[in-house]
């Protein structure tokens, strides 16, 4: 399924990124800490306001099949399940304003910062749609295969070699898996190891300026405590998302959230 393709102005650096949620499937296609402390998030969501992984009790049909690396029944349509994961992936490109980022946090527009930018909102998704037990799951599955056919397709459209770009995907494909667990441990930690997390992956250990790691703390806990006020169901179902600002005057606040429009054909 082709993805709209944004080609960015300045094409250097397209592969020298460095690298959660862990625990995903694998599908086809690193540390320092900050002594200053963080203001302005410690009222914000933490793991341990999240929703709790949903319990299923499955039958042995299921377990036997699921053991050999298939997807047992789920409570909805999958294809209902993968028309959301597009649609929440989308949401990670499409509603993400990069030239804020790219403004706030000193970014090079390039395809490197974008990938970057766009695998912090992807991590973000994953996280709490590993909370809806195997529906969830699986449309992580789903999340995280687009996300690779859209990397690979924005880089032929960038005229990357087809060697170099097939090479390039396997380092990117570990160092994406360490970026999860990296981000992991970030966010079960405080803001210190949040931060932490970020300044090795996201920044690349380039940051010098901690209110450049601030922001981006709090950015991320207020998206999980927006992403935690959402039903799960209308996630399974819609998967739409609709990104808080990266800076907005009051970072407490909860958006508003629209009643979602169920279409039965899954579309």
């Amino acid at each position: 399924m082709a993805l709209l393709v944004r080609v960015l102005r300045n094409q250097t650096s397209i592969f020298q990124w460095v690298p959660v949620c862990s625990q995903l499937i694998p599908v086809s296609p690193t540390q320092g800490q900050w002594g200053r402390a963080l203001s302005g998030t410690s009222q914000l969501s933490t793991t341990k306001d999240s929703p709790q992984p949903v319990e299923e009790k499955v039958g042995a049909l299921t377990k036997i099949i699921e053991a050999m690396g298939f997807t047992g029944p789920l409570k909805y349509s999958k294809w209902k399940i993968k028309i959301a994961a597009l649609r929440m992936y989308t949401s990670c490109v499409e509603k993400t304003d990069f030239e804020e980022f790219f403004l706030r946090c000193q970014m090079p527009d390039t395809f490197n910062s974008w990938f970057l930018i766009t695998l912090l909102h992807v991590w973000m998704c994953l996280v709490r749609m590993k909370q809806e037990g195997r529906s969830g799951k699986y449309m992580c599955r789903i999340i995280v295969h687009f996300m690779w056919e859209d990397v690979q397709q924005r880089g032929r459209v960038m005229g990357v070699n087809p060697y170099i770009l097939k090479k390039n995907m396997i380092l990117m494909t570990d160092n994406f898996y360490a970026a999860i667990l990296g981000y992991d441990e970030g966010i079960l930690s405080d803001d210190h190891g949040l931060a932490a997390a970020l300044w090795r992956t996201f920044f690349n250990r380039k940051c010098e300026d901690p209110r450049q790691l601030e922001l981006l703390v709090e950015y991320v806990r207020k998206q999980m405590q927006y992403l935690d006020s959402i039903n799960g169901e209308d996630l399974l179902l819609t998967g739409e998302v609709s990104w808080r600002p990266l800076v907005e005057k009051n970072p407490q606040s909860i958006l508003k959230l629209h009643s979602p429009t169920y279409n039965d054909e899954g579309l």
